[in-house]
C-alpha cells in the first residue's frame, strides 16, 4: 500500500513541504531514498524500538521510504515521527483517512518519547502558506509554533498519543497562544539599568544617540573606565521590538535551537561572543550554512568587547554585512541569506597597556607599538562605526556619589519618541526605518545643510582627512541628534555634536 505523509526542512530562515511516500509491498528489506543524511538514515533503528516497545511494530514486508524533492538533502533527526507515522498508516496499523492535512515532525526516543526539534517557526509558517491544518510536533516546541494563527497545532510527548489521535482513541487538544496579547503583556525591561552608572554622561549621551538612530559605537578607554558596563545597559534603552520584528527575530533563533519553548522572542538579542571566535561562526557558515552571531544579532545588539585581540579577517568579514544588512553564504548547490541588521557595539582600550596618556599610570607604550595595536582594525571598517567615543575613567567624588543616574526608562522615551518621528519619515521605504538603514539618495533627501552647517562640515572634512563614507555617518548621527531635539532642520549644532564623535578620524589622537 502507497501512503503519503508529510514533513518540512529548513534552508536559510525558510521551510519547504517534504512528501514522505511509504510503499509496502511483497518482499524483505527497508530502503530510505531521496538525499537522507547519516541521522534520517539512522532513523529505522529509532523507530523500530519505539514501536516495539509501545506494542506495534515494523513489518516484516519490503519497505521504499521517498522523500521528496530528492534533490534537496534531509538533515537531523527531527523526520523519526514522520517516517513512522508513514509506516504505521501504509501497513494499516493505524486507520486514518486524513493523515494528508497534517505536517509531522518530531524526533523519536527510544521509547517513543519525543525530544524537541530545530525550526519549528518556519516550518508552521510555511504549513499554513501551504493549506495544512495541523501541525503535529514535540510538546516542548508547540508554545513557538502556535504563534502561527489559522493552524492547528498539536503539541505530543509520545507517539502513542499521535497513534490514538488518528485511531481517533483520544483527540489531542490544539495548543493555542493569543500571540498579540503574549507579546504586549511581556514587553518589560531588562535587569541591567542605566541609573547604575556613575558619572559618564558625555557617554551615556552616546549611547542614546546610538540608540536613536540605530547608529554602530566604538568605546576607547582604558580597563576599568566602565565600556562593558555602559554596552551591557544599551538594549535597556532601545525601543521595544515590534510585532513584525520579533517573528522575525524568533525565525532566526528558532532555525539553531535556541528558542528553548519560550515561544515568541520579547527582548531584542545581545550577543556579546569571544574574540577567539571564527569567521565561520561570527557570519554563519558551514557544511549546511546556518546563522551566525551577526544575524543571532538581528535587531538587538551585537558587541564585541576588547575589538583588537579579534582575528583582522574575522572582523574583515563583518564589512559587507554591516553595509548591506543581510549576509548571503553561497555553496555549491546552494545559497542561502540571512538577515543582520543589528547594532554593533565595540570597545577596545587605546593602547596594548591599556594606559595611552594616563599620567598616573607607570605602563606606557612606544608610538611604534600603539601604530601596531591599532592597525588591527582597518580603516574600512572604522569608517563604518558611526560614532567614535572616548571613555575616561571615573574620579573617586562621582563613583561615592548617593544620587543615581537617569534611569533607561526616562532615556528610553526620548529614544521612543525619536524613532517614531524615523519610522513616519520612512513609512514609504520597505527595508528602511530608522536613520542608521539610510542609503546616499535618503542621505540627500532628508539630511539637507544651511550654508553654515556645509561650511562647517567642509573644513572637518579638510582637517581630519575624512572619507566619503565619513561624511555620509556624520550626516546621519547629525539627523538622528536633530530628531531627539525634535527639530526639523540639521543645524551647525548638531553637525558640530556629529562630528566631535569621530575620535578615531582626528590628526594626532596617537598622541
Amino acid at each position: 500500500m502507497l501512503i503519503k505523509v508529510f514533513g518540512s526542512a529548513v534552508f536559510g530562515i525558510e521551510a519547504t513541504t517534504i512528501t514522505v511516500e511509504v510503499n509496502i509491498d511483497k518482499g524483505v528489506g527497508y530502503h530510505l531514498v531521496g538525499l537522507p543524511d547519516n541521522a534520517v538514515r539512522e532513523s529505522s533503528f529509532r523507530i523500530s524500538a519505539a514501536l516495539n516497545n509501545n506494542n506495534y511494530k515494523l513489518p516484516g514486508k519490503k519497505i521504499i521510504i521517498n522523500m521528496a524533492p530528492a534533490d534537496i538533502r534531509k538533515e537531523g533527526a527531527a523526520y523519526d515521527l514522520t517516517l513512522a507515522m508513514g509506516i504505521l498508516t501504509a501497513s494499516n496499523q493505524i486507520k486514518s483517512t486524513n493523515i494528508n492535512e497534517y505536517i509531522i515532525m518530531g524526533e523519536l526516543s527510544l521509547d517513543g518519547s519525543l525530544q524537541p526539534i530545530r525550526g519549528v517557526l518556519p516550518m508552521a509558517i510555511k504549513a499554513r502558506e501551504e493549506g495544512f491544518k495541523y501541525f503535529i510536533l514535540p510538546k516542548e516546541n508547540a508554545k513557538e509554533a502556535a504563534i502561527v494563527s489559522d493552524l492547528g497545532v498539536l503539541g505530543v510527548e509520545n507517539i502513542m498519543e499521535v497513534i490514538n489521535h488518528f485511531n481517533e482513541d483520544k483527540k489531542i487538544e490544539p495548543t493555542i497562544v493569543d500571540t498579540r496579547a503574549e507579546f504586549y503583556k511581556k514587553i518589560d525591561f531588562p535587569e541591567f539599568d542605566f541609573s547604575d552608572v556613575k558619572g559618564q554622561e558625555s557617554i551615556k549621551r552616546c549611547m542614546e544617540i546610538a540608540a536613536a538612530g540605530g547608529h554602530n559605537i566604538i568605546l576607547i578607554g582604558p580597563p576599568g573606565s566602565g565600556k562593558t558596563m555602559l554596552a551591557k545597559r544599551l538594549p535597556s534603552i532601545l525601543p521595544p521590538m515590534t510585532l513584525h520584528e520579533a517573528l522575525e527575530t524568533t525565525k532566526i533563533h528558532s532555525v539553531v535551537g535556541k528558542t528553548k519553548n519560550e515561544g515568541l522572542m520579547y527582548q531584542r538579542p545581545f550577543r556579546s561572543p569571544h574574540h577567539t571566535i571564527s569567521n565561520v561562526a561570527l557570519v554563519g557558515g558551514g557544511q549546511y550554512p546556518k546563522p551566525g552571531e551577526i544575524s543571532l544579532s538581528h535587531n538587538g545588539v551585537l558587541f564585541l568587547d576588547e575589538l583588537p585581540e579579534f582575528k583582522r579577517d574575522v572582523l574583515e568579514v563583518m564589512r559587507q554585512p554591516l553595509e548591506d544588512r543581510d549576509v548571503t553564504i553561497s555553496r555549491a548547490k546552494f545559497t542561502v541569506t540571512y538577515p543582520c541588521s543589528f547594532m554593533l557595539v565595540a570597545s577596545m582600550n587605546p593602547s596594548p597597556s591599556g594606559f595611552f596618556n594616563d599620567p598616573n599610570s607607570p605602563m606606557t607604550s612606544t608610538p611604534q607599538e600603539m601604530q601596531r595595536y591599532l592597525s588591527k582594525i582597518s580603516g574600512p571598517l572604522l569608517d563604518r562605526i558611526d560614532i567614535h567615543i572616548e571613555v575616561t575613567p571615573v574620579p573617586f567624588e562621582k563613583l561615592s556619589e548617593e544620587r543615581k543616574g537617569e534611569s533607561s526608562v526616562e532615556i528610553r522615551k526620548r529614544v521612543t519618541a525619536s524613532r517614531e518621528i524615523q519610522a513616519k519619515r520612512f513609512e514609504e521605504f520597505e527595508n528602511i526605518h530608522y536613520n542608521a538603514q539610510m542609503n546616499v539618495k535618503q542621505i540627500r533627501k532628508f539630511c539637507k545643510l544651511s550654508d553654515e552647517s556645509l561650511t562647517l562640515l567642509k573644513t572637518a572634512m579638510e582637517k581630519l582627512n575624512l572619507s566619503a563614507r565619513a561624511y555620509d555617518r556624520i550626516l546621519k548621527v547629525a539627523r538622528t541628534i536633530a530628531d531627539l531635539a525634535n527639530e526639523e532642520a540639521i543645524s551647525p549644532d548638531h553637525i558640530a555634536e556629529a562630528i566631535q564623535y569621530r575620535s578615531l578620524d582626528r590628526d594626532g589622537w596617537l598622541g
